[in-house]
């Protein structure tokens, strides 16, 4: 896992910009901590920052390899769980090696099959190739989008890198921000190839993206196609196991200590308990708590139970060494840590606590493992969300909007007035939905509620899931831990994607087919238990907290998020009972604190008109 950037220049000569080429790659630092290097031709410069996983000595990048015709230069971010398959398959090609990388293995793909390596790939990566021969890159996002990859056109070519940050240390890219990167940052619709930078966009999942003298063109290489499933129940939770185990063992493989993040839901701890089988003993857990949440814990509507009892319960019967990291309301409020968040993510989330925990988690993780399993898109595979199983949210809007009616007014409550008139999000959500539903691939004959049901899984995998992803990766590279995510296999997730609803609900329960393939390694009590999500303080302390710093930002007449945002929503709910504040207020709140800080860190170019 590490950090890529770079800079194709056709009408400059990139070998006295060695300067620029460093700062950019620099930035990327927290995500590669063991080794930095660059390659700087006239027309390409390439940057790289290394954590090392496998192969610690070998696969130092950028790799390149030479041809009568011209070199051969790959810059890769991620994982090829399929490269030791790979490997024994070029070998027999005639193919020799100089390290133990999966580096070396893709880069040699790419050799013998041109862009068509993509195809023999499985994994989560992010990579670029300068092809020397005929002066092409090649940008390449794995299949799901787990690994992040954004470009910026220029004049005569394009800079690119696995956050924004790395193209925004490029002084031809102005920091600007405008009415439509804005409409998404509180719209919460995930468009594809969306960046808030103007002019900056992302490299989509299962995408390929080619550089050449004429111009930048995509080509789509993997997408969620509809296909018959003949296999019975059984058969499909069988089927389900069989890729389960064969996946938690791929991604297992490292040269650094391995970790499973658990919070004692169905999809943590089904990982954790295969792992336990694959491994033996010697599994490290760790989860994330807050102090007495256990103790007072309120059920509210997203979650009916605590996770630390169920946590016990499969650390105990795994045996793994499990390591609770409990937080104070002091630590989640940290301005220091919103920052390291909003620095990581680049850009004003708002999901406060959700986003601070999961950073101080990965932080404490990673000074004990550097690769860490998560449970992450299960529900989104598996069809796990509340809202799958409630009919009132099943149509007019995205699924996770309609669920809590209040979510878009919690988002945009405190903007101001103008702006909200400018960025009608109402008219923009009801676009990118009928954009994102005809995207859909049905097969002949499938109406109904089956047709229903797909559309909804389509829209998770293709649009929600994103989102997700881009937090996990985000928080946990800015610290130096690399997260792999099982449940994105893209093996398992067109087998399940194609599996009609009936047999994904069987047993009249959330994600039956996974919990039905993993009973084996499941204690009965997260067997049953109901879907939990990530957990969120419930101490009053935090949003005092937040009070005290709004009064903070009030205090500051001229500051520029005040352009954004209305001063006198922030005053009224700086002023109410924190005790009883509502969570729109709260939510209101954390977005507030987290636009102050994007503006005095990134200082951006706001163009509003």
């Amino acid at each position: 896992m590490c950090g890529i950037t770079g800079w194709v220049a056709y009408d400059s000569d990139l070998t006295r910009r060695q300067e620029v080429v460093d700062a950019m790659t620099a930035t990327m630092s927290c995500r590669g901590p063991d080794d930095s290097g660059t390659l700087v031709r006239p027309h390409v410069a390439l940057g790289h920052r290394r954590l090392a996983v496998i192969d610690l000595p070998g696969g130092r990048q950028p790799m390149t390899v030479s041809t009568p015709r011209g070199d051969v230069a790959l810059v890769y971010s991620g994982e090829a769980y399929s490269f030791t398959e790979l490997r024994a398959e070029l070998t027999a090609l005639g193919h020799t090696w100089r390290t133990d990388s999966d580096t070396e293995v893709v880069l040699h793909g790419y050799l013998e099959w041109g862009d068509a390596v993509v195809d023999h790939l499985n994994g989560m990566y992010a990579f670029a190739i300068w092809d020397e021969r005929d002066d092409h890159l090649l940008m390449v996002r794995d299949r799901l989008g787990v690994k992040p990859f954004y470009y910026f056109p220029t004049a005569d070519g394009v800079l690119f890198g696995s956050e924004p940050k790395a193209i925004l240390a490029n002084p031809l890219v102005p920091r600007a921000v405008d009415v439509d990167g804005l409409r998404e940052l509180f719209a919460f619709t995930k468009t594809p190839g969306w960046s808030l930078w103007r002019g900056m966009h992302e490299v989509e999942p299962g995408t390929i993206v080619t550089v050449t003298r004429d111009g930048i063109r995509t080509r789509t290489y993997w997408r969620l196609d509809a296909k018959p499933h003949t296999d019975d129940q059984d058969a499909t939770v069988e089927r389900v196991r069989e890729l389960m185990t064969d996946i938690v063992r791929r991604q297992l493989v490292a040269d650094v200590p391995r970790c499973v993040l658990l919070s004692g839901g169905l999809d943590s701890s089904a990982i954790t308990g295969l792992a336990a089988a694959e491994l033996g003993e010697g599994l490290r857990t760790f989860s994330v708590d807050f102090v007495g949440q256990e103790q007072n814990f309120q059920p509210d509507e997203m979650r009916d139970t605590p996770d630390a009892p169920y946590i016990r319960d499969v650390a105990r019967l795994v045996g793994s060494a499990h390591q609770d990291v409990v937080l104070v309301p002091a630590a989640l409020t940290d301005p220091e840590v919103r920052r390291a968040v909003v620095r990581a993510r680049d850009i004003p989330a708002g999901l406060g606590d959700m986003d601070t925990s999961l950073y101080l988690l990965f932080k404490a993780i990673r000074a004990e493992s550097t690769v860490a399993l998560s449970g992450e898109s299960a529900d989104e595979v598996f069809g796990g969300y509340r809202w799958f199983h409630d009919d009132s949210v099943h149509a007019g809007t995205f699924p996770w909007i309609a669920f809590r009616a209040k979510a878009m007014t919690e988002r945009s409550s405190p903007l101001d007035a103008g702006l909200l008139a400018k960025l009608d999000l109402g008219a923009y959500v009801a676009d990118q939905y009928r954009t994102a539903v005809a995207q859909v691939d049905h097969p002949d004959g499938e109406t109904g509620h089956e047709a229903l049901m797909r559309t909804m899984g389509h829209l998770h995998l293709t649009r929600f899931v994103r989102m997700l992803l881009d937090r996990k990766d985000r928080t946990s590279m800015a610290v130096g831990l690399e997260v792999r995510v099982p449940f994105c296999d893209h093996r398992l997730v067109e087998y399940v994607y194609n599996t009609p609803w009936s047999l994904k609900t069987f047993d009249g329960r959330e994600k039956s087919l996974l919990r039905h393939a993993t009973a084996h390694v499941l204690p009965a009590s997260v067997r049953d238990r109901v879907k939990s999500p990530y957990p969120s303080t419930q101490d009053p302390g935090y949003a005092a907290a937040l009070q005290q710093q709004a009064k903070d930002v009030l205090a500051e007449h001229d500051n520029r998020v005040f352009d954004l945002v209305d001063r006198t929503w922030v005053h009224r709910v700086s002023q109410v009972d924190p005790i009883t504040m509502s969570p729109a207020d709260r939510i209101g709140l954390d977005r507030v604190l987290d636009l102050y800080h994007w503006i005095d860190m990134y200082r951006p170019e706001l163009v509003l008109a």
